[in-house]
């Protein structure tokens, strides 16, 4: 059987929409933002939250560490979203794909559904990026865990996360 190629129309041109609850933001986030600018001609780097969830920062906090990181990124833009699906957010954007990294192939499994169903829905198409080696054992899960327990996380996220994660740590004694 051959593609349909009259498939649902997404939205024209180069914007891409990197998605992640970025809580904290890590090297290897970084690294998938740098990737997905080189491919696009924009970048909207998503942070995604559930507003009935807390998180270990707040998402204004979030926003302003990526800001931060990213510092004047050519293309590359900031913004939260909260309790909406991927493809509302993609489509208000005029956003024709997701990027997102890939550490494993447990990484590809769990995504895998996830950019199905947001073509089944929309039309949005989901390019896949495999980590750098440098980053694929790094996880903003691992990284607040490290340094929650006062591990140095120096290299695996930006200097202004380290620095974040330590007050954070620091003002829960």
């Amino acid at each position: 059987m051959q593609p349909d190629l009259s498939a649902p129309s997404a939205p024209t041109g180069r914007r891409c929409v990197v998605p992640g609850s970025y809580d904290p933001v890590t090297n290897g986030h970084l690294d998938v933002v740098a990737r997905a600018a080189a491919l696009f001609d924009e970048v909207v780097v998503a942070v995604l939250h559930n507003p009935d969830k807390g998180g270990a920062f707040e998402v204004e906090h979030r926003l302003e560490l990526l800001r931060a990181s990213l510092g004047d990124a050519p293309g590359v833009s900031v913004q939260a979203f909260g309790g909406r699906l991927l493809v509302d957010v993609c489509r208000d954007l005029g956003a024709a794909h997701v990027v997102k990294g890939l550490r494993s192939g447990a990484d590809l499994e769990y995504e895998r559904p996830m950019a199905l169903m947001n073509r089944h829905l929309s039309g949005l198409e989901t390019v896949f990026v495999m980590a750098d080696p440098r980053w694929q054992h790094v996880s903003s899960t691992l990284v607040r865990q490290v340094s929650a327990y006062g591990g140095d996380v120096s290299g695996l996220v930006p200097d202004v996360v380290r620095d974040a994660l330590v007050a954070r740590r620091e003002a829960q004694r």
